[in-house]
């Protein structure tokens, strides 16, 4: 069964399992939160390239709720903010999860991962467990996940396919010491992490 990280509520949990699908240039799996350091740490790895972290938050609701003149609004569209560390190397990028791992690995709103800057693969673990691959050499991960006791299946159910009405999922926010996501732009600011654009959710 799949362990979910302590800011995710699945109500049919025993219909979810540690396994990954190939779709085409990418990957999709759903991983427990107890070993997605150790996969992680598995991809920054195999790039001895230059690295990027990126990290994906919920724009704070005043800002989408409030505009410039002060009135409030009614929301249509939810965005996220987009912040980025560039030209990590390998073991700048491993000090990351040493830093704020715990925080990011168990929080539900926020989406986070790498990226390499010559070869354009991507890693990024989001809400409910779901991390994805993207490359242009897929193959190249074909024994990725059997290192990590994850087995391939030809049709992977993520918790998005169990929600219903009567079934609803719940993310949230975890803290850390008194730490949450929105406090890792400021932790990392002298590291040169920056704020990127905000996209449309």
């Amino acid at each position: 069964m799949l362990k979910m990280k302590k800011a995710c509520q699945v109500p049919l949990a025993e219909k979810l399992f540690e396994e990954y699908e190939v779709r085409d240039n990418h990957i999709a799996a759903n991983v427990g939160v107890d070993k997605i350091e150790d996969v992680l740490k598995h991809f920054i790895a195999m790039h001895d390239e230059p690295l990027f972290f990126i990290l994906e938050l919920p724009t704070n609701y005043n800002d989408e709720t409030v505009s410039e003149s002060g009135e409030v609004e009614v929301v249509e569209v939810y965005h996220k903010d987009v912040y980025y560390i560039d030209g990590c190397s390998q073991k700048e990028a491993l000090s990351i999860l040493n830093r704020v791992g715990e925080l990011l690995y168990n929080d539900g709103l926020s989406a986070f991962g790498y990226g390499c800057h010559n070869s354009g693969d991507e890693i990024m673990f989001g809400e409910y467990n779901i991390l994805t691959i993207l490359s242009s050499n897929i193959n190249a991960y074909s024994n990725f996940f059997e290192e990590h006791n994850i087995s391939k299946t030809d049709s992977l159910i993520t918790a998005w396919q169990t929600f219903s009405a009567e079934t609803p999922g719940m993310c949230g926010s975890h803290s850390v010491n008194g730490e949450t996501i929105y406090d890792i732009p400021k932790i990392f600011e002298n590291y040169g992490m920056y704020f990127a654009e905000r996209r449309e959710e």
